[in-house]
């Protein structure tokens, strides 16, 4: 790219030195860029400390080859109806790329400023078993880690790390999971005790008394950035940056005040520090994540592009409205200091922003590991209760349409999900809406036995309506 005058864009530069660093963060895509870094940049500004963040990639070299150049400055775009506002955030100090040197990562994981490791790393991050929670000892990454071989998965570079630390008589530091899982603080400290006592029993329980593991509920739509977007960036403030992200204005961040060596003042900034994130997490897990998902395999059948675009259609915008008020928000305890009714509300208005241009394609990736968390524990207290639950009963059966890998109109569907073999061979396998369903409600990974058997019959019907008839018709008349 270059700039009016024929010149090629300066590349994006840190303007003064980095922060000294603090924390380590697994995982820097762009929901960290969006939402991490920007909390912790402006916490530094707000009661300045030594908070710099060394971010670390588990696979891929890309952030760092993006944000090293820059010296790990970024663009954060904040695209709002009336338009789009730039900002430099610069609390990044280095990035690292695990597979290449998991040593230097280990490091700096063990050096004694660093107080906070903290990650983002998607749900299939966690190599466990989303149906039933625990670590999934058959899963490569986490077979070769328990062989003493250098990390690759996220559970064994904590351990490893801690190791590290208790040999060297370090304290521990504080391990903040900021991914979309249900009780991820909880569920994380399981899954680190799980690898652990098949290491070494004693360093499991030194862990169990040292480590904290904080349950913490995100939220900012980030949508993925796109070659267009980088341009007009370039365009719009003369610089270059492959590192920038965009996201909505709106963002939230409550967190379990569980930190015993230190934090940034996160708190000053607009963070909710609470002694428990169960009742926040559950409401946007269910009302956010799980409408999200729901929109997004039935927005993508029925064409849409974007879930602003999918919600511009008024059916399946009632279709939202309908989910809120008859199927998620009874399944719900009422958050601390929130209007449920609001919030759901103030979602509706979030997915409408034209600017937000967050695909559906991309929403739909790793369904098999989002499900269980966004929609079936919705479906299982629903049901419990004695209620139906029509919208999400579609949703599951969107989602088995979606990872079919065809279409409405015959077009081949790029599904990208570590079942997505599998799903795809039991989705071939069957011919009749009956079996196809059948097939993969009896996936043990993703559907409890108890809870497939009592979803054969409605998902069978719904799975049925669209293949007949299409998502938006499907949807249209679910909501008259």
């Amino acid at each position: 790219m270059s700039t009016e005058d024929g010149l090629p864009a300066e590349r994006l530069s840190r303007s003064g030195p980095a922060p000294k660093p603090g924390i380590v963060h697994l995982g820097p895509g762009a929901f960290f860029r969006a939402f991490n870094a920007v909390y912790t940049a402006d916490a530094m500004q707000a009661d300045p400390g030594d908070w710099g963040i060394v971010a670390v990639s588990l696979k891929s070299p890309t952030a760092r080859d993006q944000m090293v150049p820059q010296g790990g400055a970024y663009t954060s775009v904040t695209l709002g109806p009336d338009g789009a506002e730039a900002r430099v955030i610069g609390s990044v100090c280095d990035v690292l790329v695990a597979p290449e040197d998991p040593e230097a990562v280990l490091r700096v994981m063990s050096a004694p400023e660093t107080r906070i490791v903290s990650l983002t790393v998607t749900e299939k991050g966690y190599a466990h078993e989303p149906a039933t929670g625990p670590l999934n000892m058959d899963h490569p990454d986490i077979a070769h880690d328990l062989t003493g071989a250098p990390p690759r998965s996220a559970v064994g570079f904590l351990v490893a790390a801690l190791a590290r630390r208790k040999a060297s008589g370090l304290a521990a530091f504080t391990v903040l999971t900021c991914d979309n899982l249900p009780s991820n603080g909880p569920l994380l400290r399981g899954l680190v005790l799980d690898f652990a006592r098949a290491r070494d029993a004693e360093l499991a329980g030194w862990i169990a008394d040292q480590v904290a593991f904080p349950a913490t509920m995100v939220d900012r739509i980030t949508p993925a950035t796109t070659p267009e977007d980088i341009a007009a960036l370039e365009t719009a403030q003369g610089w270059h940056d492959p590192a920038c992200v965009q996201h909505e204005p709106f963002r939230q961040w409550v967190i379990e005040d569980h930190f015993p060596t230190g934090r940034p003042a996160w708190d000053k900034v607009g963070a909710q520090m609470v002694r428990s994130v169960e009742a926040h997490e559950t409401m946007k897990l269910r009302c956010l994540n799980g409408t999200h998902s729901t929109l997004a395999y039935l927005g993508y059948l029925g064409g849409y592009e974007t879930i602003a675009d999918t919600v511009a259609d008024p059916a399946y915008a009632a279709l939202c409205d309908k989910l809120w008020a008859e199927e998620i928000v009874p399944t719900l305890e009422q958050p601390e200091g929130e209007d449920l009714a609001a919030y759901c509300a103030a979602l509706l208005d979030r997915y409408r922003n034209p600017a937000i241009r967050h695909r559906t394609w991309q929403i739909a990736m790793d369904g098999s590991q989002k499900l269980p968390q966004r929609i079936l524990g919705t479906l299982a207290d629903t049901l419990a209760a004695g209620r139906a639950a029509p919208g999400l009963v579609l949703a599951v059966a969107g989602w088995m349409r979606y990872v079919g890998g065809v279409d409405e109109t015959g077009a081949p569907i790029d599904v990208r999900d570590p079942l997505a073999d599998r799903l795809k061979a039991a989705w071939d396998g069957a011919d009749t809406p009956d079996d196809k369903a059948a097939a993969l409600l009896a996936i043990r990974d993703i559907f409890p036995a108890d809870l497939a058997a009592a979803l054969q019959t409605p998902v069978t019907q719904a799975l049925t309506a669209l293949l007949d008839k299409g998502a938006k018709a499907t949807v249209t008349e679910l909501v008259q």
